[in-house]
């Protein structure tokens, strides 16, 4: 019986669950870092140390997630890695002290980066089985569950301070949401590109083949790391250049932000409608140049207004290249959807370091214009990647 409508839809829950899970489970630790800050009277250096803990975890998680996808299957392992998370909660609230704060977060960065590569490769999994694209609106359950776990944290702390408390309800809607995310899922399939042909397994061929796709999956690294550079620096810097660079008040600054996220969930929602009319390749390499082209203008013409309006069309732009290089990694098999995941990670550690390295040798426009040339950049890296024609692929409606 050929898979119906109410089959992908059903099948995109629940691996939007995941998606969802991973936000809410991130926004939740991560709000309450000033509560972790005074009770360890940690200082700033101590605060950077812990968000970089969890960074090295998810890039140490790369040699572990392949073989662990093939030993489990993606769906196990994005299940085993989100029940980790759970845990990581409850442990977290517990810590008597902070070097057990940092190992518990650099586990739950190792299970992160598990999470990470399994979820998308369900994802395009998904895409590949029912020839319709669905990625761009799991990404968008992602900032979906980031606002959850915000909105929760909120709500919770009006109610008491205690991180216990509030870790406790937030792994409970945790494993609620896991348990939307187990009945129904993809039965594992070989990964594409994980299958050698005759000719491969005989030599020079093969040979060839692989290095081949070696190629194409550092292309596709390079290329995430240029756009998690793009919106890692975005979401650091955004409020910074408004008020320094635009003479924007505090009012206003927080726009920067808001604007971009808004954009990219919108964007996102609306995005696989776009993917199955013009394709991956089109949306990454005209979303990056727009992106680039108009924080350019915007950084050149220095008013508040004019950089709200290039940031959102850095939200919009940006908002389907890292979902279509994780397909696109996906089809390179497992091996290269961790390298580039890992990749992506590298690029949201390294760069609002790197803008901030420019902009302390010169000024924040300059710093931003960096980022705009890494946008550009996604655009040339991605063009050096044949991409897989997806003949019939149709937006989720």
């Amino acid at each position: 019986m050929p898979p119906t409508l109410g089959d992908f839809r059903r099948d995109q829950l629940a691996i939007a669950a995941l998606f969802c899970f991973l936000g809410f489970q991130y926004a939740t630790w991560a709000s309450r870092l000033p509560a972790l800050k005074d009770r360890f009277d940690l200082g700033g250096t101590e605060v950077g140390l812990l968000l970089m803990v969890c960074g090295v975890g998810a890039a140490v998680s790369f040699p572990l997630v392949a073989p662990l996808m093939r030993r489990l299957g993606a769906r196990r392992l994005a299940l085993w890695s989100a029940l980790v998370l759970v845990a990581v909660l409850p442990v977290l609230a517990a810590a008597g002290g902070y070097p057990l704060v940092l190992l518990v977060i650099f586990v739950d960065g190792v299970a992160v980066g598990c999470l990470n590569v399994a979820m998308n490769a369900r994802g395009a999994a998904l895409e590949s089985h029912y020839g319709r694209a669905a990625m761009a609106q799991l990404h968008a359950t992602f900032s979906g569950g980031s606002l959850g776990g915000a909105l929760l944290a909120s709500g919770v702390n009006t109610v008491t301070h205690s991180v216990t408390a509030h870790f406790a309800v937030a792994a409970a809607l945790g494993l609620l949401l896991l348990a939307g995310a187990g009945p129904r899922a993809l039965p594992d399939a070989p990964p594409a590109g994980e299958q050698p042909t005759k000719e491969e397994k005989q030599g020079k061929k093969g040979l060839r083949s692989l290095t081949g796709a070696s190629r194409a999956a550092l292309w596709l690294g390079c290329a995430m790391v240029c756009g998690t550079v793009v919106e890692g620096a975005m979401n650091d810097w955004s409020a910074l250049y408004l008020t320094e660079e635009t003479g924007a008040s505090g009012r206003l600054a927080p726009l920067g932000i808001a604007v971009v996220s808004v954009m990219m969930v919108l964007a996102r929602l609306l995005g696989d409608g776009w993917r199955g009319r013009w394709g991956d390749a089109r949306m990454v390499r005209v979303g990056s140049v727009m992106a680039g082209t108009c924080l350019a203008l915007a950084l050149l013409s220095g008013g508040t207004w004019t950089a709200l309006a290039g940031f959102a069309c850095v939200g919009l732009g940006m908002a389907t290249v890292t979902p279509c290089l994780y397909v696109a990694a996906a089809d390179q098999g497992p091996d290269a959807l961790a390298l580039v995941a890992a990749m992506g990670t590298t690029g949201l550690l390294a760069g609002p370091a790197l803008i901030g390295f420019v902009a302390g040798r010169t000024d924040l426009t300059t710093g931003m214009a960096v980022v705009a040339a890494s946008a550009v950049l996604v655009a040339v890296c991605s063009g050096r990647v044949r991409w897989k024609e997806r003949e019939g692929a149709a937006a989720a409606r």
